[in-house]
């Protein structure tokens, strides 16, 4: 479905602003933040089969995304406004309170609307999430972003080009810069990206993680623990997404799902 907001925070001199969203099932409401490579790149179609049965499953396509409409570059602070927006495509829904599946940048996005909004977000899963600013280790790979995406190969182009289209390079490119400009920001002080506030969070949360993310710090994960001192913890045999790994993905979705079903929310 295409929703007709009146406004987001994330174009603010544009109305309406236009969010896809992909929606099954009936239920509690589970909402699916993909991360900075947008839908297509790691795919949450197997927990959306497995969740459908019992939840309502909603994944938006946030703006400069997909099909929802495009911005040409994320500001300043884009993880902050992208949760705003969230809490308006649930709005325009009609949804009161959901559990939030965010993954990566969507992780990132997934804490701040708990932070922002602690009364409507009753679980969270945060997948491969995002702690520190600091991340000298993915520096190459964000320059990759905006100079040369092809270099990521022939099945993540095809990917980027369902989901975005023609214009998929602008999209990764815009994710780059961003990510970027808040690595510089890390070496010149910034501490995290949830601005010491990680640990206001009263939602039940599930930390899922791949052993051998590369976007992960030394010492990443353990900050996001040391916030969320109640969080679990599983820890899987994967990468950046466990969720859409060939090895781990049926194992990270029973994981999730499971702990949805055990922080089920009123419909």
């Amino acid at each position: 479905m295409l929703l007709s907001l009146p406004r987001s925070p994330m174009i603010p001199d544009r109305s309406p602003v236009h969010v896809h969203v992909r929606a099954r099932g009936a239920g509690p409401a589970v909402v699916l933040l993909h991360g900075g490579w947008g839908y297509e790149a790691y795919p949450f179609d197997s927990a959306i089969d497995a969740l459908a049965p019992s939840h309502r499953v909603l994944a938006p396509d946030r703006v400069g995304y997909g099909r929802s409409d495009r911005v040409a570059a994320l500001p300043r602070g884009f993880h902050r406004l992208m949760a705003e927006e969230t809490l308006l495509v649930l709005d325009a829904l009609g949804v009161r309170d959901a559990a939030l599946w965010g993954h990566s940048d969507g992780a990132v996005i997934a804490a701040w609307a708990a932070i922002l909004a602690p009364d409507r977000v009753r679980a969270l899963v945060l997948e491969a999430v995002h702690v520190v600013a600091a991340k000298p280790a993915s520096v190459e790979f964000f320059e990759t972003g905006v100079t040369a995406p092809e270099r990521f190969g022939a099945p993540v182009v095809e990917a980027l080009e369902r989901d975005h289209g023609a214009s998929w390079r602008e999209v990764i490119a815009a994710g780059g810069r961003a990510w970027l400009d808040i690595i510089s920001e890390g070496g010149r002080g910034r501490a995290d990206l949830h601005d010491g506030r990680l640990r206001e969070i009263r939602a039940p949360t599930l930390l899922l993680h791949g052993r051998h993310d590369p976007r992960t710090e030394p010492g990443e994960l353990d900050a996001a623990r040391a916030a969320l001192p109640g969080a679990t913890l599983e820890l899987l045999d994967a990468g950046h997404a466990p969720h859409a790994s060939a090895r781990a993905g049926a194992r990270a979705v029973e994981v999730a799902a499971a702990f949805l079903a055990r922080h089920r929310v009123p419909a």
